[in-house]
């Protein structure tokens, strides 16, 4: 089944350069040219994956990231022409769920495409719903659920949170977590991770500070609670 894509970018050339060659790869592909317009889109169409470029006019593709995870599942990829790594962890934090720099290939750009893709679409056990404690973690749903209240989960912290309370007090390192929530294109980023991991746990620990679900192994990486 052909992908749905929106590209969000206010350089036309580049827009239109983007959009014939992500076609040719087998995407289908809407483009949007603003902030505004983009949220207005996805609301409509409801695109697997959003490509968005961070200086955007009217609304900045920050605020349209931030407004896109809170109202629905896309997977996100930040284009910028910043290289910062602070920049990179801003974006992530906020729900991206890749971040490429220009200039950039058309390529790599598919390959990111593909591997975000891969990671929202990996078929879950349907029959299996992971309890831990007051947390609840279906599978077939791609959700989390603790006390009763749904926790917003991008693809990405979904698939390390059921890594890690798959096998409660393991110890995974950055290396294999990175592997089993995002592919072999970010191995050598490992700030990525610890940024999912900050972000996570601000939206499941009762207090961050001192994490009882996702806790910190220093020296070798990250374990689920046992107690949980």
């Amino acid at each position: 089944m052909e992908t749905t894509l929106l590209l969000v970018e206010d350089e036309l050339t580049m827009l239109e350069t983007m959009k014939r060659f992500l076609e040719q790869e087998g995407f289908h592909v809407i483009t949007a040219t603003n902030g505004h317009e983009a949220l207005d889109i996805a609301g409509k169409r409801r695109p697997g994956i959003v490509v968005l470029d961070w200086m955007l006019p009217g609304k900045s593709g920050i605020e349209v990231c931030r407004e896109l995870r809170q109202s629905g599942s896309y997977g996100i990829i930040m284009v910028t022409a910043k290289s910062e790594e602070t920049d990179k962890i801003v974006g992530l934090e906020l729900g991206a769920d890749d971040y490429i720099t220009k200039p950039f290939s058309l390529r790599e750009l598919a390959s990111r495409i593909r591997a975000v893709l891969r990671r929202i679409e990996q078929k879950p056990d349907e029959n299996l719903v992971l309890e831990r404690g007051d947390l609840f973690i279906d599978q077939a749903r791609f959700q989390a659920i603790r006390g009763g209240e749904l926790i917003p989960l991008t693809p990405t912290e979904f698939k390390i949170l059921l890594t890690l309370a798959a096998r409660p007090g393991i110890v995974f390192s950055r290396l294999q977590l990175m592997r089993a929530s995002m592919d072999e294109e970010f191995m050598n980023y490992e700030r990525t991770l610890d940024s999912h991991i900050s972000k996570l746990r601000k939206k499941l620990e009762i207090d961050p500070g001192n994490p009882q679900y996702i806790q910190t192994v220093y020296g070798f990486g990250y374990r689920f609670g046992e107690s949980k």
